[in-house]
């Protein structure tokens, strides 16, 4: 979030401009202006722009603030329910096994699991899909808003059983569920599925497909022979959702075990500040039609 007012970014920039022309140029002190832009974290514009109004640095700073929160609640949420609900892989494997099985009544526990976790992505989608219609420029921090709704609602249900650090009812492994569904689908719709928060598996694979090009030898004997090189910037990217997921992780397992439910309330101020600027953009574009 830029916390700089506009007027002072304006003087900046052109102190910045005057000097580096001195030294190469116009256009190459406009284009590092451009560079130093991009590398600043900007959470408007990393909930707003979409499609390839999008840049490497926005995935970055959406992929870590997502997936720290998805980390801390299914590591968390492990603690409180029993089970891991961000992923939906190892519920449908265990869906097939209990119906094999013919143990029914978990099999529909998982299909439950399952249901809501699609669900979950489908409310957001359409709430994305209002937005997009409405013209608001705010629609992806509205599902974060509403998703933090839901994690308050997570933590008063277990506050409410006396503070039991382990909740074994369906509805909370349920709304848990519903909750990482919403938060994978508003990464998914935003960055065209090249973020995805909620499951690490895909970034494994590609975090060892890209170490790998990273540290492969190019032979120089076979000329003509293609160039084998790793791609820096998915590099980058899924070394940072790993490493924010897992300190997401640690973070929401330690916060379970000594607060118990009391750990959802700053997760869910976390992704209310992650909506606040658009949100509060939106509104002020509203007065302003209002008054018009």
């Amino acid at each position: 979030m830029r916390r700089i007012p506009r007027y002072l970014q304006a003087v900046a920039e052109r102190y910045v401009v005057r000097h580096l022309r001195k030294r190469v140029g116009q256009a190459q002190a406009q284009a590092a202006l451009a560079s130093l832009r991009e590398a600043l974290p900007r959470q408007f514009e990393a909930l707003t722009r979409e499609g390839d109004a999008r840049t490497a640095s926005m995935n970055r700073q959406l992929a870590w603030s997502m997936a720290f929160v998805a980390g801390a609640v299914n590591a968390g949420g492990f603690l409180a329910v029993g089970r891991y609900t961000s992923h939906m892989t190892g519920v449908v494997s265990s869906l097939a096994d209990d119906a094999a099985l013919n143990d029914f009544a978990t099999a529909l526990s998982f299909l439950l699991m399952m249901l809501c976790f699609m669900g979950g992505a489908a409310l957001s989608t359409v709430l994305v899909a209002y937005g997009k219609r409405h013209r608001m420029r705010s629609r992806y921090a509205l599902s974060l808003l509403v998703e933090s709704f839901f994690l308050l609602a997570f933590g008063y249900m277990g506050a409410r059983l006396n503070g039991k650090v382990r909740l074994d009812l369906p509805e909370a492994v349920a709304l848990l569920c519903f909750i990482m569904g919403m938060h994978n689908a508003v990464t998914t719709n935003i960055s065209g599925a090249v973020v995805r928060t909620t499951h690490m598996t895909g970034n494994v694979t590609d975090l060892g497909i890209e170490l790998a090009k990273l540290f492969y030898r190019n032979s120089r004997k076979l000329e003509g022979a293609p160039i084998i090189r790793a791609d820096r910037g998915r590099l980058k990217l899924v070394g940072l959702l790993l490493a924010s997921f897992v300190a997401g992780g640690v973070t929401g397992a330690l916060g379970f075990r000594h607060f118990g439910f009391k750990t959802t309330v700053p997760l869910a101020l976390f992704l209310v500040l992650l909506a606040g600027r658009p949100l509060l953009l939106e509104l002020r574009l509203l007065r302003r039609d209002l008054e018009t």
